[in-house]
């Protein structure tokens, strides 16, 4: 996977002083088909059935990958008439609309230069109400210190530069459009914003602000398929074409070390029949390496087995199995943090209503009718392709055997906090802030903008030291 991180951006002032933008830029595939086809548990997936819905989303679809973006330096000031800055004064005094106050913009400073005159004075007031609108629509109010365990990197800033568009803006451009084009696509953003234009209670008005910055935080548009899952929420969605095709409830990490941190990553295979390597903090903090060594029985019911090298380090591996304790898949997403979404044997704990139970890791209900969905999605190229992917991967699973199955179209992963949002039924609800992260964010928002602002979190990553086990 292709990773491109960015240095931190210089703040607004600063760019418009020197008139520049300162950027800067598991193992290979098993056997596919077992040798022999002993019998599908009974909780396999291979009688599944696939809605028509699934099937039909992706017919005749072809994916393509992103082009890589070569950058280009803009100057951050320009020339403004008169009339360009009367049309930016209107639109920041009605961005009160989009959750953001106007006077983080300049506006009174604005308006007195409008009428001095067209001028150095003009164009300085305009150019830097611009930028900072820009930075805000596009990228989020809130700075990243605020952001906790906020590790999404937000390409919004790559993908329409702010100088590139103060350029286009001046030589011709709809101020308006080209302003409004920056915020969210996604369908919450909408809904907030029409609960905002409702509501007169402040707390909740705060809230609303909150959550719909969050949504700046992430890519204005997704992508046309998707999975999303909202941590407070405990669900899931598979989207495509901004329709969910299927929700599952999930069990999220808990507070404290264990929180799930906030991710944007590529699912770029599901494993099937997975092993877990237990980490060390249980092997022998717990115990478990010499009980595993020293009960062969017991060790072989749980479906573990122990190695114990020179220097008197034990290892243990749960091999595939009923008990084992990531079920029957999990989702293949490399990332520095550890996070992946898998099964588990523990489905009695979606029953909860506080599902916050995990060491960090997304247990997912319904996995493995998430796995074979993903592998349709992600290898089909039309409808008549759905059988034979469906005959592999039920052949898959009934072998009982680790099995790293690539998808050729790999899938994004968001893995967010949205203490308010639509539900899975379409409903705007309100969720327990079960990490404590709205009260930064609020902060934040009742202080003036911050100009100088990082890029990407400098905050600690918690590598999950995996215990998938029932909380």
């Amino acid at each position: 996977m292709k990773v491109i991180r960015l240095a931190i951006q210089t703040s607004a002032l600063a760019a418009l002083a020197t008139s520049t933008v300162v950027l800067s830029q598991d193992s290979g595939p098993q056997d596919l088909l077992s040798q022999t086809q002993p019998e599908v548990a009974e909780e396999a997936i291979a009688t599944e059935a696939q809605p028509a819905s699934v099937q039909e989303a992706f017919e005749g679809t072809v994916f393509a990958e992103p082009a890589e973006i070569v950058q280009k330096t803009y100057p951050l000031t320009g020339e403004w008439s008169l009339d360009q800055a009367e049309e930016l004064a209107s639109f920041i005094a009605a961005i009160g609309a989009e959750g953001l106050d106007p006077a983080d913009y300049g506006l009174e400073s604005l308006r007195t230069a409008i009428k001095a005159g067209e001028g150095e004075v003009l164009n300085a007031l305009a150019s830097r109400a611009f930028v900072w609108l820009v930075e805000d629509l596009r990228d989020g109010r809130t700075p990243m210190e605020a952001r906790k365990q906020w590790f999404v990197v937000d390409p919004d800033a790559d993908r329409m530069p702010t100088g590139k568009l103060l350029a286009e803006t001046l030589a011709g451009g709809d101020i308006t459009a080209n302003l409004n084009a920056l915020s969210p696509v996604h369908p919450d953003y909408a809904k907030l914003k029409e609960a905002l234009a409702q509501t007169d209670d402040p707390a909740r008005t705060k809230l609303i602000r909150a959550n719909m910055d969050r949504w700046r935080w992430l890519a204005r548009d997704l992508g046309r398929k998707y999975l999303l899952t909202n941590v407070p929420e405990f669900q899931l969605r598979l989207t495509v074409n901004e329709k969910i095709i299927r929700s599952y409830k999930t069990v999220v990490g808990k507070p404290g070390r264990n929180a799930t941190p906030q991710l944007a990553e590529i699912v770029e295979g599901v494993v099937f029949n997975p092993t877990w390597t237990v980490p060390q903090s249980i092997v022998k903090g717990e115990g478990l390496g010499n009980k595993v060594l020293n009960n062969p029985v017991w060790a072989k019911r749980n479906g573990y087995k122990a190695t114990k090298g020179a220097n008197g380090w034990i290892t243990v591996v749960q091999q595939p199995g009923p008990t084992n304790s990531l079920g029957l898949m999990k989702l293949h997403m490399p990332n520095r943090h550890a996070i992946f979404l898998h099964d588990t044997p523990s489905r009695h704990l979606f029953k909860n209503a506080n599902r916050a139970l995990s060491h960090g890791c997304i247990r997912v209900e319904g996995a493995r009718t998430l796995a074979m969905t993903m592998a349709m999605l992600g290898n089909m190229e039309t409808k008549d392709d759905i059988p034979a992917i469906q005959k592999e991967v039920e052949q898959i699973t009934g072998s009982g055997k680790y099995t790293l199955y690539d998808i050729k179209n790999n899938w994004p992963v968001y893995i967010t906090y949205f203490t308010m949002a639509q539900d899975i039924d379409g409903e705007l609800k309100t969720f327990k802030d079960i990490y404590g992260r709205d009260a930064p964010v609020l902060a934040a928002l009742d202080k003036p903008r911050q100009i100088e602002r990082l890029r990407e979190t400098q905050e600690e990553v918690i590598v999950i030291e995996a215990d998938p086990r029932a909380g």
